[in-house]
């Protein structure tokens, strides 16, 4: 596929600076620019590549202001990151998607799939299952019994939905995720523990996208929660009973403790852990492996560091940790003085 920058300019509402038929085929990082790519420009760091990038074209921020002429030709935009997403969107949609039934796939003579299907070779489907419209289920993905998939989701494989949890339309999942395994349930007794039995599901709602190798854990009772619009990153932990607020965003092995509650809209940064049964309230951004162990005060609140606190404390702390060593210096000089006084005084 071919388009030029003019057309380009239309599809996100942008200004072309220089020639307008410059002709577009793919993507490329501005520093690894080649001719008939497209890259962007929304770091500052990044604008010194401008002026060298063999890029074809370069979507870029209306008031950037540029030191010398570039070879580029420009499409200015409000925002070149959001543009490019819609563009690798928009060109991600343009794929021709998978139909059709692997003959080596399993499928439940009970199972109720829908039209425009794709299920891959050796995918299960489990006695009950619902399977929507449009949905893509490659190979070695598992539907367990009773599960229901509403539409246009896009499971990759080794992906596994235990029995009985209920997916929204339009979610990714991506390799090797489990969704709805048993929560962490054990009560100690005098010779161990006792399994207490997960009974519950996970509801997952639509558009949805879930990282590789992220567990999502059934609840003991009731349901696992993750609301419309979540996105997950890869190798995230979310046990029995959690609620994760809408279009909240965790970015890789962040670890959520049972029945933790994520208000919307929140930001998690990689490695950031969640003591159980607390409350996290909405717009909450919490900063890389940051220690959440109690309830957050309010909206837009920002922690940092373990246990989490806000940012203008953490950095006040770290500053006298630095000092430590010449503190501990001087209080231990002051001792030997007070000790020395002390033995004046006895004699």
């Amino acid at each position: 596929m071919e388009f030029t920058a003019k057309q380009i300019a239309e599809l996100i509402q942008g200004r072309v600076e220089g020639n307008e038929n410059a002709a577009v085929r793919t993507f490329a990082k501005i520093e690894e620019g080649v001719e008939g790519a497209i890259s962007f420009l929304s770091n500052p760091k990044y604008t010194h590549y401008i002026y060298d990038t063999k890029s074809s074209v370069v979507l870029i921020n209306e008031d950037v202001e540029l030191e010398r002429p570039v070879s580029c030709t420009l499409i200015r935009v409000k925002n070149a990151y959001e543009c490019v997403a819609k563009l690798l969107q928009f060109y991600e949609s343009m794929k021709p998607a998978k139909t059709g039934i692997d003959p080596l796939a399993s499928i439940s003579p009970k199972a109720k799939v829908g039209e425009n299907v794709y299920i891959g070779a050796f995918a299960v489907i489990g006695d009950g299952a619902v399977i929507g419209d449009g949905c893509q289920i490659y190979p070695h993905t598992v539907i367990g019994d009773g599960v229901q998939v509403g539409q246009k989701c896009l499971f990759y494989p080794h992906v596994t939905i235990y029995q009985g949890c209920k997916i929204g339309n339009n979610v990714t999942i991506h390799a090797g995720s489990v969704v709805g395994a048993d929560g962490f349930g054990f009560a100690p007794n005098t010779e161990g523990y006792d399994k207490i039995p997960q009974i519950g599901i996970v509801v997952i709602e639509d558009n949805v996208e879930i990282g590789a190798n992220t567990c999502i854990d059934r609840s003991t009772m009731g349901q696992t929660t993750i609301r419309k619009g979540v996105k997950l990153d890869n190798l995230i932990q979310v046990a029995h009973n959690c609620e994760i607020g809408e279009n909240t965003v965790m970015s890789a092995q962040v670890g959520l403790a049972g029945s933790t509650k994520i208000g919307a809209w929140c930001m998690v940064g990689g490695q950031a852990g969640f003591a159980g049964h607390i409350q996290v309230a909405d717009k909450t951004f919490v900063g890389a492996q940051c220690g959440v162990i109690s309830n957050t005060k309010g909206n837009g609140e920002q922690l940092i560091g373990s246990p989490a606190v806000n940012p203008k404390m953490y950095f006040k702390a770290r500053a006298i940790d630095a000092k430590l060593p010449d503190m501990y210096r001087q209080v231990a000089a002051l001792q030997r003085e007070i000790d020395a006084l002390k033995e004046k005084l006895e004699k």
